[in-house]
């Protein structure tokens, strides 16, 4: 599969084994637009993570923390902690993945980095639309049928609800 008329290919990764693999298979069976004579605008790799909004455990308004919670530390604190968390873990995730680019000697085409923060399912599915994606690569991790009712699936969303074509990328062996 290596027509050249991709311009916009989103990689959704979350930094599990998977969702690498998923970038791994698009940097390597994936074909771009090459740019025009005249322009530098050709095909690019956008490499997508969402981060998780901070627990509702944490609260959103400021204040006290109730239930017994100790009366000196405000809400705002914990949620600049949480998002200091995730920023940190979104930079790993984003470091691991363009570590995998430069390994799959990416060089001929532009690889972008997008943090978006909600609910992944949907959010992939908004910068999909945004972007004008011309296919959205997403790896799977097989939950089975007791997780999957109570977690959902990220990538079955993202198949029926996206704007264009999704390609699932599962482990070998699920």
């Amino acid at each position: 599969m290596s027509s050249g008329n991709l311009g916009c290919v989103i990689v959704a990764v979350d930094g599990s084994d998977e969702s690498m693999s998923a970038l791994r298979w698009a940097l390597d069976n994936l074909k771009l637009r090459s740019p025009a004579p005249d322009s530098t605008a050709g095909g690019s790799f956008v490499v997508l993570h969402v981060q998780s909004p901070p627990s509702i455990i944490a609260g959103l308004s400021p204040g006290a923390i109730p239930f017994g919670g100790p009366s000196d530390l405000e809400v705002p604190a914990i949620t600049a902690a949480i998002e200091g968390h995730q920023r940190r873990i979104t930079e790993a995730v984003l470091e691991h993945a363009l570590k995998i680019c430069s390994e799959k000697n990416v060089r001929e085409v532009k690889v972008k980095t997008e943090v978006v923060i909600g609910d992944p399912k949907e959010k992939i599915c908004e910068v999909a639309e945004k972007l004008n994606a011309d296919l959205l690569v997403m790896g799977s991790r097989a939950f089975g049928p007791i997780k999957r009712m109570f977690l959902g699936s990220v990538s079955s969303y993202c198949t029926n609800q996206a704007q264009c074509p999704v390609i699932i990328v599962k482990a070998k062996g699920t």
